[in-house]
């Protein structure tokens, strides 16, 4: 019998596999995992070890780093997920959106160096347990503000908004219309890390691209003189030129 905030006994060891299978499907390492989840290597190495069982916060942190349910889908006699995303996101069903799932790379304009652009992983994939869409990031050099959330997609704008909510505090981004090329452009909204402890509400273009369409992909802060960063520009440019989001003072 489990204590208060833990997992069910026979849950344990299915969330522990899932997890596991997880890490290798994604090619994360569990410092990066425990970085994103935001608990300690040692929280998280003693529970897929067994000694210490999950708690349910522990749980759901990372589930919700890594965009994806590792429990199961539904207790007995709970019903079935529906197919179709809840209307508060757009109500879009798995067979409409599946042309979305996959890994990006995802580019905006560094906030720290001039001239600069961050790139980072984003992988959008269905969540079957809660039957929506969901999103997390990786490969992100300041990995311990690495985002995941759920996938809003309403018809009547025809955009496609990923929403960090955590605790109240949120984070979006905005992404017009896909491309031929399934490339996605549009605006984060966020907080940057002022003096201080301060957080100074801040935005930018940003793009989207299918990982298989660039070859050796760079991650992390990507100097103008760099390999690749010039192709990187002409991409992250594409977002103001071809009017997908429109910045004003």
């Amino acid at each position: 019998m489990t204590g208060p905030g833990e997992t069910r006994e026979f849950d344990r060891d299915g969330v522990a596999e899932r997890l596991r299978e997880e890490i290798a499907r994604r090619r994360i390492s569990r410092q990066a995992l425990a970085d994103m989840a935001r608990i300690s290597l040692s929280t998280l190495e003693k529970a897929l070890s067994g000694s210490r069982p999950f708690t349910l916060a522990t749980v759901v942190r990372i589930e919700d780093a890594l965009g994806c349910s590792l429990r199961p889908a539904r207790d007995e006699g709970e019903s079935a997920p529906s197919g179709f995303a809840p209307e508060s996101m757009g109500s879009y069903s798995r067979p409409a959106v599946r042309w979305i799932e996959g890994h990006y790379v995802t580019l905006r304009p560094s906030f720290g160096e001039d001239g600069a652009i961050y790139a980072y992983r984003t992988e959008i994939a269905w969540d079957e347990a809660a039957s929506h869409l969901r999103f997390s990031e990786a490969e992100r050099e300041d990995s311990a503000f690495a985002q995941a959330g759920f996938v809003s997609m309403p018809n009547l704008s025809g955009h496609t908004y990923l929403v960090t909510s955590e605790f109240g505090q949120y984070r979006l981004i905005v992404l017009g219309r896909a491309t031929r090329e399934r490339r996605m452009f549009g605006l984060l909204t966020t907080l940057q890390v002022g003096a201080g402890s301060q957080l100074v509400p801040v935005a930018c273009p940003i793009a989207l691209v299918p990982e298989e369409q660039i070859a050796e992909p760079g991650y992390g802060l990507v100097m103008s003189e760099d390999p690749g960063a010039a192709s990187y520009r002409e991409i992250l440019d594409m977002a103001l030129e071809s009017d997908f989001c429109r910045l004003r003072r």
